[in-house]
């Protein structure tokens, strides 16, 4: 395994880089041999990522201030991505979120900023790395979606739409892209204990201690176990799979008596 794991001579752009599951992901595919470009919209932490990268792992890491909406934003992402470090093997689809509240009173204005940053930057990153993984026939994209893409979630109709679209869209993007040696697969992904996560779930007055009792593993995951994920489908080991979403969640959620 260790040797279908090895990324030593590919490059991987990686969105939503600066802290949580990006970070975690881009650290980890530079520990196996890729350089890595990483975006985000807070600089400070954008840089503070890739200096850490880059002494940790000696590979080069590029930072990258991109706003993933912005369509000319993601086209010089993927631009200086491939003139700085001369290609694209590898790209990770992680920006996204949402703000939660009920469908009643759900704004027109939510819904579309919840398409905008989970499937609509996709699309655009999608697009423009795909041109040189089509172009020279191999590539890995990995679309980080959500558990509410497959069950749904209260409060969170827009959220659960998007990631569900997100997920779609991986599956068409695997059949279309299959004949040029292009994979695409999707993780669903449950609570994740990441900084910002924490503190939102905090400002939304979530009780974490549900996640203990509603997963099976009885805890919330840690972005480093996504990132176990995004590279078993970035690397060779995933050589033949393509098109599938993976929940990460901590297993199911079943109703029914419980085993004491």
């Amino acid at each position: 395994m260790t040797g279908l794991l090895d990324l030593t001579g590919r490059v991987a752009i990686v969105t939503g880089g600066g802290t949580g599951i990006g970070a975690a992901t881009a650290r980890l595919l530079a520990a196996h041999g890729a350089d890595v470009a990483v975006a985000a919209r807070t600089v400070d932490e954008l840089e503070r990522t890739a200096s850490d990268i880059r002494a940790a792992t000696g590979r080069r890491c590029l930072a990258v201030p991109t706003d993933v909406k912005d369509e000319e934003q993601v086209i010089r992402l993927v631009r200086r991505t491939v003139e700085e470090l001369g290609r694209i093997d590898v790209l990770v689809n992680n920006a996204g979120g949402t703000r939660m509240g009920p469908l009643s009173s759900l704004p027109t204005r939510a819904w579309d900023a919840s398409f905008d940053l989970n499937v609509r930057a996709a699309y655009f990153c999608t697009r423009e790395a795909g041109r040189h993984l089509v172009a020279q026939r191999s590539g890995a994209i990995v679309n980080i979606s959500s558990d509410a893409g497959l069950h749904g979630v209260r409060g969170g109709a827009h959220y659960a739409s998007s990631k569900a679209a997100l997920q779609m869209f991986t599956t068409v993007t695997a059949a279309e892209w299959g004949r040029y040696g292009v994979r695409a697969n999707c993780l669903a992904v449950g609570p994740v204990a990441s900084e910002r996560a924490v503190e939102a779930w905090r400002v939304a007055g979530i009780d974490t201690s549900e996640f203990n009792t509603a997963t099976p593993l009885g805890r919330p995951g840690t972005p480093a176990e996504v990132a176990n994920a995004v590279l078993f489908f970035a690397s060779d080991a995933a050589s033949y799979i393509t098109g599938q979403t993976l929940a990460v969640d901590g297993g199911p959620s079943l109703g029914g008596i419980r085993d004491t």
